[in-house]
């Protein structure tokens, strides 16, 4: 594809495409519109230039034709997009330009956007750096995630306790990046039964589903940097396939009349649903497998509409599954491959089980997702056989490698023995990819060691790393100006593609003038923070002071009751020794409790307490 920079920027035809905006879309006047829809119309309008490209980077030749990655996500944390867009698109300035002239600051417009609600965490954050990196380079890529309608929650606090409340983070106009794609959209099964019928003297089964819900797509736009390549997120959202039922209606029966919609739109309905209850596990697996159907029926067809066979599958295509919310696509591959194709199990498996990759997020066994086997047999009835098939041949392969030794086979089976018999998800996606990894060197080595050293042992070569990384477009050049600037200064403005280039600024480690200069940027950055600390929350903070931060999703294992216990010890020194000289030091610390996570909100509320009782101490 070409670059993005030798594409010209007509500004006058911009700048009449968000004038179009105003009125066509948003029913609004240069003079009349607010600066939500200001940026609503820019939106709109630089949306429109990645659409074009993203369609002709599907009919690129030289794309369609090369092996595609399909990454599987249940979260995408891609934050506001219009910022990061104009820096990879290369029109930053220019924009700048263009809406002052309109009379209209870009760095205000900006602060219009909704960050979408998408994700939560490093998974989420991961996915997204994963794409903008593989957009970056080049690479074929398709991310698949689920078109949250309220995402995880808005946080609130009430006597210091969290509160939740929907994030309807698309607002009432809708997100001005998001194309809907209803000609792409698929139909996604749930529960029924499985009929076993003779086709020419064999035994076929074929799953009935008991209910029907849609998968419709939305697209947003994942660019590449300094280039014309555009790569989709495709997201699904559930909607009924007959949402209302005007017979019940007009027997005034209103809530039936529409318990179709009410049921589909459920699925797509929030992020990670509370899950201390039935209802709310039945409602997570439903989602992971709408997720994970919705997105196997679409590689096929792009597989298949690009002219290759299903043997083509594993050389044409990679299914990244983002740790385990995903894995279900396993058995749903197989089943499609087994039941729709006529593949006998061994084609089959030698097609999926070279098609799937797993990325291991945690060591923790509580956070290894298990399910019901009485939950996936009531939803999933056919996916259940098939797994249990491809773990009794599995544990064939085990009894040969360790003979006699049931405990191994008790550890590795996918099926956890008990009174309520579990589905091990990790198990299976070790089980059926060609490769497992790890999400830094350490906790690689410690997956081959201390989580799955049989499996390890039993493939030596599909454990390995993948250590994360971050995106420097996003995380130095959009986010810090002043640090980007001073780099480019150094080395050069090849560094967001090239970012060994970095290693340039040890030449100037002992440079007064270049000291002085990433001070200043340093605390620059913290004046801004420290403006919009006091323009938001009333606080005004000492930019000489220390900044200590801890922003991440609340859980045991993220520790924030120890950075807390830290403030409590430092607290009761400042009180107890008066010969303890300590810098000043401001502590933030951001963070959300799922909703049914008892003891993490506990934690929160013991943050917001010691805080309101350090911040008032006149002391």
């Amino acid at each position: 594809m070409k670059p993005a920079q030798q594409k010209k920027f007509d500004k006058a035809s911009f700048q009449e495409s968000v004038k179009k905006h105003l009125s066509a879309t948003y029913a609004t006047t240069v003079d009349t519109a607010t600066e939500r829809q200001w940026y609503l119309a820019m939106g709109r309008a630089l949306a429109e230039l990645t659409t074009f490209d993203l369609l002709e980077t599907e009919a690129d030749e030289r794309i369609k034709s090369a092996k595609s990655v399909n990454y599987l996500s249940l979260e995408f944390l891609i934050g506001r997009l219009t910022g990061n867009n104009l820096i990879s698109m290369g029109l930053y300035d220019q924009v700048t330009d263009a809406m002052a002239e309109l009379g209209h600051n870009l760095t205000d417009l900006l602060e219009e956007e909704r960050d979408p609600s998408l994700g939560n965490g490093g998974l989420g954050r991961l996915a997204a750096c994963f794409m903008d990196s593989c957009a970056a380079q080049e690479f074929p890529t398709v991310g698949y995630g689920l078109h949250y309608e309220y995402g995880l929650f808005k946080q609130s606090f009430e006597d210091g306790r969290q509160k939740e409340a929907p994030d309807a983070w698309r607002g009432v106009e809708g997100y001005p990046w998001e194309v809907a794609r209803p000609e792409l959209a698929q139909e996604i099964g749930f529960f029924g039964h499985v009929e076993v019928v003779n086709v020419g003297g064999k035994e076929v089964r074929k799953w009935v589903p008991g209910m029907t819900v849609k998968a419709m797509p939305w697209d947003l736009p994942i660019v590449g940097y300094e280039s014309d390549t555009v790569y989709p997120l495709r997201l699904w959202e559930c909607q009924a396939i007959a949402p209302f039922s005007l017979e019940s209606f007009n027997n005034g029966d209103y809530f039936e009349a529409q318990h179709a919609l009410i049921d589909a739109g459920n699925i797509t309905k929030v992020l990670y649903p509370n899950d201390n209850h039935e209802k709310g596990k039945t409602l997570r697996l439903m989602q992971q497998y709408f997720h994970s159907a919705a997105s196997v029926r679409d590689i096929l067809r792009r597989h298949e509409a690009a002219g290759y066979t299903l043997a083509d599958l594993p050389k044409q295509e990679t299914i990244q599954l983002n740790d385990t919310h995903p894995t279900i696509a396993i058995p749903e591959l197989m089943r499609i491959l087994l039941d729709e194709k006529g593949l006998s199990w061994d084609e089959a498996w030698a097609i999926s089980s070279k098609t799937f990759a797993y990325t291991n997020h945690t060591l923790l066994p509580e956070a290894l997702e298990t399910w019901s086997e009485s939950l996936i047999q009531r939803l999933l009835p056919r996916h259940m056989e098939i797994i249990f098939e491809i773990n009794h041949r599995f544990l064939q392969e085990v009894r040969a490698m360790w003979p006699g030794d049931g405990e191994k086979q008790a550890k590795l089976s996918i099926i956890q023995e008990g009174f309520h018999r579990m589905v091990r998800m990790a198990n299976l996606c070790v089980i059926g990819s060609y490769a497992v990894n790890g999400v830094a060197a350490l906790h690689s080595e410690l997956v081959k060691a201390d989580l799955f050293p049989e499996f390890h042992e039993m493939y030596p070569t599909r454990l390995h790393n993948v250590t994360n990384g971050i995106t420097p477009r996003r995380w130095l050049k959009f986010c810090n100006p002043g640090l980007s600037k001073l780099i480019t200064e150094k080395v050069g403005p090849e560094w967001p593609a090239k970012l060994e280039q970095l290693e340039g600024i040890a030449e100037y480690a002992t440079d007064a003038k270049f000291q002085k200069e990433f001070m200043a940027v340093k605390k620059e950055n913290k004046q801004r923070l420290a403006d919009w600390v006091l323009e938001n929350m009333g606080i005004e903070l000492d930019t000489n002071a220390i900044f200590d931060v801890m922003i991440k999703r609340l859980h045991e294992y993220k520790r924030q009751q120890l950075d807390l216990l830290h403030v409590l010890s430092l607290y009761h020194r400042l009180l107890n020794d008066p010969t303890f000289d300590m810098a000043p030091r401001v502590v933030f610390f951001g963070s959300k409790a799922a909703p049914g996570y008892h003891l993490a909100k506990e934690i929160i509320f013991a943050i917001n307490k010691v805080a309101e009782k350090v911040n008032n101490d006149p002391r």
